[in-house]
């Protein structure tokens, strides 16, 4: 049986619910890392669920952020020193990932025993672990109107990924990557591929590429 719930039955609903339910309506999310660091040399890392392609020539990345209404140290250190890293999340450590969002006054990396790995003249720190890391430079930011969000806009700088995830053609083979999913705001996923289908044209058949 479908349930139905309105705008209004929506805001009159139990804050914390409310805050569950909406979060889970697009269904599974992309989950990264992301790496940033202070002025003042103190590494930050972060989960967000909320990042997503804009372009490939150039090569681009958008990031949302909540409200600047209180610290927030990811957003902060992008904004002032314009590098942040993107960091795929695998199974080995998809615990110490949830666990970067406490409110940490030091780095999480040391707090959770995640490793930094730098580039050589890049700021921002990658995670060590991850099989698929991505150096942003930022390049505009906008606050929506609507209610205060944050849109940061990326250039995709440098690009490190385990061989074993990239095929020929260009796609990424985040099965073999071993790439964790996430669906609300706690609940961790492991993507089982179905197949991978030609380009659809009208009047052809699709084809099964893998």
């Amino acid at each position: 049986m479908m349930q139905h719930f309105d705008k209004a039955s929506i805001l009159e609903a139990e804050s914390f619910f409310r805050r569950d339910f909406i979060n889970g309506l697009s269904g599974y999310k992309s989950l990264n890392l992301i790496g940033t660091k202070s002025k003042s040399g103190v590494s930050n890392l972060s989960p967000f669920s909320q990042v997503f392609h804009i372009g490939a020539t150039p090569p681009l990345v958008g990031v949302l952020f909540r409200p600047n209404t209180v610290p927030r140290h990811t957003l902060e250190n992008i904004l002032e020193t314009g590098f942040f890293t993107l960091n795929h999340v695998t199974s080995d450590f998809y615990k110490d990932a949830h666990q970067t969002a406490a409110r940490y006054e030091g780095s999480e990396f040391d707090a959770t025993g995640l490793k930094e790995f730098y580039l050589e003249g890049f700021y921002a720190p990658f995670v060590s672990l991850s099989p698929l890391q991505v150096g942003c430079q930022l390049v505009e930011t906008q606050t929506l109107q609507v209610n205060g969000t944050v849109m940061v806009i990326g250039s995709i700088e440098h690009i490190r990924i385990d061989e074993k995830g990239l095929r020929e053609d260009g796609s990424l083979d985040l099965n073999a990557l071993g790439t964790v999913t996430v669906s609300g705001l706690d609940e961790y996923h492991i993507g089982k591929r179905l197949s991978k289908l030609s380009y659809p044209k009208p009047g052809k058949d699709l084809e099964e590429i893998l």
